[in-house]
């Protein structure tokens, strides 16, 4: 008798979303807010972005081309990630800084481990941790071109000082729509959120990391008796919450552990605003917690149904 059951292997289901589709959303999702970044800081700005793609782009290129590998440059992760370094730069880091960190983002943080798809770490993320710890004066360059007062502080600055020490013109309006001082692409909120929902729209993203990321920081702040408007909206929580903690390959593949990994980073990035002598924790927040995702899936993942945890075998002793 012939059997109508067909036994394949997996993958069963299959989607029409590709590694390439799924970039270039994420790539118009940020464009407004790079766009911005560039009207906001002019074109040093402009340039930085071009100096981190482009760089990103020929690491990949040469590094396949040396090792034989196939040109990977269609997948477009290596945009992305150059963009996503830019966005977290000051304008006035100096352009071959900026060159450094895209090669030790798709280089060591990405190839050398594999590359897409096997990097334990975000590439961006990691690399402007090295670019901070490396090039500390750099990196904390925060003029505004457009404004006649050149400043070296964000709003995070004054964080955790009392309301009538924050200067007036620091406002919910200017951070919310982008008119203070940052990094490119950290500054707009407003233009940030509008990406966030093209992604969830898209389903590229699901909002459970940026939510819980975003209100464990609020919470806390609250709690703490500081300014949540700053904490949301000053620095670099909502770039880091929608488009970095969300990368496929560094945060969970569950629900629950998407919302463990959320409240992790969260939790972290406030202690590290709080109480240590940094005014921003969102990149070692993300990267603490990408260590920690294996751990993460481990506890979260669901059990198969009918699955039946096997016992272990008495030792016997002789």
């Amino acid at each position: 008798m012939k059997s109508f059951l067909n036994v394949n292997s997996s993958p069963h289901l299959k989607h029409p979303d590709t590694t390439n589709s799924i970039m270039l959303d994420v790539i118009i999702a940020l464009l407004p807010a790079c766009a911005f970044g560039c009207i906001l800081f002019g074109l040093r700005a402009a340039a930085m972005l071009l100096v981190c793609v482009g760089s990103a782009i020929i690491s990949e290129f040469l590094w396949n081309k040396i090792l034989k590998k196939s040109n990977t440059l269609g997948d477009l992760s290596a945009v992305v990630t150059g963009l996503l370094l830019a966005m977290n730069l000051p304008s006035k880091t100096p352009l071959w800084m900026a060159a450094i960190g895209s090669v030790i983002a798709i280089i060591v943080v990405k190839q050398m481990f594999g590359g897409l798809g096997c990097n334990f770490a975000n590439p961006a993320i990691t690399a402007r941790i090295v670019m901070l710890v490396s090039f500390p004066s750099a990196m904390s360059n925060y003029e505004l071109d457009f404004i006649d007062t050149t400043t070296s502080a964000t709003p995070l600055t004054y964080l955790s000082t009392a309301a009538d020490k924050i200067p007036h013109e620091i406002s919910l309006t200017n951070m919310f729509f982008g008119l203070e001082g940052g990094c490119i692409g950290e500054t707009s909120s407003f233009l940030l959120i509008i990406g966030g929902l093209y992604l969830i729209l898209r389903r590229v993203i699901t909002p459970t990391i940026p939510l819980s990321y975003i209100a464990t920081v609020a919470l806390l702040t609250f709690v703490f008796g500081d300014n949540v408007s700053i904490a949301v909206f000053g620095g670099g929580l909502m770039l880091g919450a929608i488009f970095m903690a969300t990368d496929y390959t560094t945060s969970p593949t569950t629900e629950l552990g998407k919302l463990i990994f959320g409240i992790g980073c969260g939790l972290i990035t406030f202690v590290i605003r709080k109480f240590a002598a940094l005014p921003e924790g969102v990149s070692y927040a993300i990267l603490i917690m990408n260590i920690l995702v294996p751990y993460i899936n481990r506890i979260s993942l669901k059990k198969p149904f009918g699955f039946i945890t096997p016992k272990k075998e008495a030792k016997s002793v002789e």
